[in-house]
Order: structure tokens, then C-alpha cells, then sequence
């Protein structure tokens, strides 16, 4: 059954290593899914950034993400504090959205700096790979490779 899958991204990849994997799995999950990867700008974050300069970054990027999702969309947002998640909690999350006839299901990765809370807050379910920080260009890669798997 083909599904719309979405990936909603802040920032680019800029590592040749990580681009290849990253197609390959891009490749796999589009044989069976409609699947779109939508990238979007990051801001520029200033050395030793004030919290208030913190908090406009993180709107500005919200806001972007905010536009990229639909009213029916099943939104799964990458957070620290999100529920912590295997494959197949993950399989049912999708599953989830598309008994609940959802347009698409969309994947959400923020920037350096973390999600802003009305991109928290629209999601339906709220996802974290573990309680370690890691690279957001390895976390393309390490969640690509699960939506591969949670839709093959």
C-alpha cells in the first residue's frame, strides 16, 4: 500500500559519507512510499547566544517547519523528551496515522538548537532515540534507516 511519508528537516547534510546513506535509504522507502524530504534553512546562531536570541532562532524555525504540515498530516517530532522509541513502537505510530486515514505521515528534525514548543505541541506523538545528543545530520541518517525499516 503506498503511503505519503514526509521527512521535515532544519539544515543541510554537508558530508559526502552521510549524503550517500542517506540516499540509498531515501531510494528504499520511495519503492513502496510516496516519500518527500523537504530541507529547510537554519538560522545563523550567534556565539554564546542570549536565551531571548535562542528563543527567536527557534521560532523563526518553527515557524518554517509549521508551514511544511498539513491540518490532517500525523506529525512525529524528534524531541529530547519525547517517549523513548524502538521499531516497533514506531511501526504502530505509523500505523496509527494511516487508520486514522492521515495525509501524510511527517517526520520532524529541528535544528541545533532544539524544536520550538508550537512545533512540540502540534505533534501527535513525540519521539527520542535516546537520552544522548547526537549530530542532526547523523540523526537524518539513524531515523531514515528506521522509517526505511518501519515501512519495507
Amino acid at each position: 500500500m503506498n503511503f505519503n511519508i514526509k521527512l521535515v528537516v532544519v539544515g543541510k547534510v554537508k558530508e559526502d559519507f552521510y549524503r550517500k546513506k542517506l540516499e540509498e535509504y531515501y531510494k528504499s522507502i520511495s519503492k513502496k512510499n510516496n516519500f518527500q524530504v523537504v530541507e529547510l534553512s537554519d538560522e545563523s546562531i550567534p556565539s554564546n547566544p542570549s536565551q531571548a536570541v535562542i528563543d527567536k532562532i527557534k521560532i523563526k524555525e518553527g515557524d518554517k517547519i509549521l508551514q511544511q504540515i498539513k491540518g490532517n498530516d500525523y506529525v512525529i517530532a524528534l524531541c529530547i523528551d519525547g517517549k523513548s522509541t524502538d521499531l516497533s513502537l514506531m511501526k504502530k505510530q505509523i500505523e496509527k496515522a494511516r487508520s486514522a486515514q492521515c495525509e501524510n505521515v511527517v517526520f520532524i528534525i529541528g535544528g541545533s538548537l532544539g524544536l520550538d514548543e508550537k512545533v512540540v505541541n502540534r505533534a501527535n506523538y513525540k519521539m527520542s532515540f535516546s537520552n544522548m545528543t547526537f549530530p542532526h545530520q547523523l540523526m537524518r541518517v539513524m531515523l531514515s534507516e528506521q522509517i526505511e525499516k518501519a515501512v519495507s
